[in-house]
C-alpha cells in the first residue's frame, strides 16, 4: 500500500468518529482508542481533562521534534450535502468533517510513524475548537524539551512563522429605562454604540502598522443587544468583540485603551486570550529562527497568516514553532470540508523525510 493509500484508511477511520466540539464529549474511547492502537512501539499516555479536553502524548526513542495536531472538529451545519462522518475520495479530493481541519494531517502522520524508524513525538489534542483550551497549557506543565515543535494546520503545506495573536471579550453597559422624550437620555444602547464608533476608529488609525507581511489590526464586533423597544430608553446593552493584533502590538495596551473608550462605565470581561506567533519581547528575533527551522527541514516558507492557532503558546513557552499542515484554511470549517489528495501526500512525505532525519 503507498503512502496516500495508507493514509486515506486511516483518515477515514478518523473522520467516521464524531468529535464535534462543541458539544464536549470526547473522551478516553473512541477516536483516542483508535490513536493509541495504531502506535505500536511508542511510549504512550492519554490524559482527560473532562469537559472534552483529552489529549494523547506518544514518543518513540529521545525525539528532538514533536508533531502537534487536534482531533476535534467544528460542528456540521445542514448545508452538507453527504454524511460529514463518511469520508468521501473523489480524483482530487477527500471530503469529510475534520478532512481539512486537521484530521487529515492526523492521518498523515499515524503513516508516516508506521513507515519510518526515527524518534518521535506525536501529541494529539482535542480541544483545539472549543474556545476553553486546557489540553497544551497541561501538556506544557510536564516541561518536555524538543528542538522545535511543528503545529498542525490547514497551510497548503508550507510552513508558517508568523500569526496574529486573539482576544475574546464581552462589554456591557447599563442604562436608566425610561420614556425616549427625555431630553437627557442614559440609554445604554447609546453608549454602546458611542464606544463602537470610538473602538472602529481608533483600529482604523493603527491600519499602517505592519509586522513581516501583516498589516493593521483585525477588529469585529459580533454581536449586538440591547434595549425593548424603539420608544423606551434601553437599560441595558451588551456586544461581543474580538480583536487580532500583530505581534509586534501589546494586547494589553490595546485592552487598556478599548476599556478606556467605555469611560469606566460598563463591565468589560476578556473571555479568550491567544498570544501572536511568535510570541515574547523578542518577536522578531524568534521569527528568524522560526524560519531558519523551516529551512533546515527543507520546507517552503508561507506568508504570515491573520488566522489564530495553538503554534502560538508552545511559541510563548519558549519553544521555536512553526504552523505546517495540509490543506487549505478557506475549506476548513466549511459544508463538504475537503482537503486536497496532493497535500495528503506532500504532507505526509515531509513528516516521513523529518522523522528519518532525526534517526540519521
Amino acid at each position: 500500500m503507498d503512502l496516500l493509500s495508507h493514509c486515506l484508511s486511516h483518515l477515514r477511520a478518523l473522520v467516521a468518529f464524531d468529535t464535534r466540539n462543541p458539544p464536549r464529549q470526547i473522551d478516553e474511547a473512541g477516536i483516542f482508542a483508535y490513536l493509541r492502537s495504531q502506535l505500536t512501539g511508542f511510549d504512550v499516555e492519554v490524559q482527560d481533562l473532562g469537559a472534552g479536553a483529552v489529549y494523547l502524548y506518544a514518543k518513540r526513542g529521545t525525539p528532538k521534534v514533536l508533531f502537534n495536531v487536534h482531533v476535534d472538529t467544528v460542528p456540521d451545519s445542514a448545508a452538507w450535502l453527504n454524511d460529514p462522518f463518511a469520508l468521501e475520495v473523489t480524483a482530487d479530493r477527500a471530503i469529510g468533517l475534520g478532512a481539512c481541519d486537521i484530521k487529515g494531517a492526523a492521518a498523515a502522520l499515524l503513516t508516516a510513524v508506521q513507515q519510518t524508524e526515527g524518534d518521535v513525538a506525536l501529541l494529539f489534542s482535542s480541544d483545539e475548537e472549543a474556545n476553553d483550551a486546557r489540553c497544551i497549557a497541561h501538556f506544557l506543565q510536564r516541561g518536555e524539551s524538543f528542538d522545535a515543535v511543528l503545529v498542525a494546520e490547514p497551510t497548503k503545506c508550507e510552513a508558517v512563522a508568523v500569526h496574529r495573536g486573539i482576544s475574546s471579550v464581552r462589554v456591557a453597559f447599563t442604562g436608566e429605562a425610561g420614556h425616549a422624550s427625555n431630553a437627557n437620555n442614559p440609554s445604554a444602547v447609546h453608549k454602546a454604540v458611542r464606544w463602537a464608533a470610538e473602538s472602529l476608529e481608533w483600529v482604523a488609525s493603527m491600519a499602517d502598522e505592519t509586522f513581516a507581511g501583516l498589516q493593521g489590526s483585525r477588529f469585529n464586533i459580533g454581536k449586538m443587544e440591547g434595549g425593548i423597544k424603539g420608544n423606551v430608553i434601553a437599560p441595558s446593552a451588551e456586544l461581543r468583540f474580538g480583536f487580532r493584533p500583530l505581534p509586534s502590538q501589546s494586547m494589553d495596551g490595546m485592552h487598556a485603551q478599548l476599556r478606556a473608550f467605555t469611560g469606566g462605565d460598563a463591565e468589560y470581561e476578556e473571555l479568550f486570550r491567544g498570544p501572536s506567533l511568535p510570541s515574547g519581547k523578542d518577536s522578531d528575533a524568534r521569527r528568524l529562527r522560526a524560519e531558519a527551522l523551516a529551512h533546515a527541514f527543507e520546507l517552503p516558507l508561507g506568508a504570515p497568516v491573520d488566522f489564530w492557532t495553538e503554534a502560538s503558546l508552545f511559541s510563548q513557552a519558549g519553544f521555536d514553532t512553526l504552523v505546517f499542515g495540509p490543506g487549505n484554511i478557506a475549506q476548513a470549517h466549511s459544508a463538504d470540508e475537503w482537503v486536497a489528495l496532493s497535500d495528503l501526500s506532500t504532507y505526509t512525505q515531509h513528516v516521513v523525510r523529518i522523522i528519518g532525519a532525526q534517526q540519521a
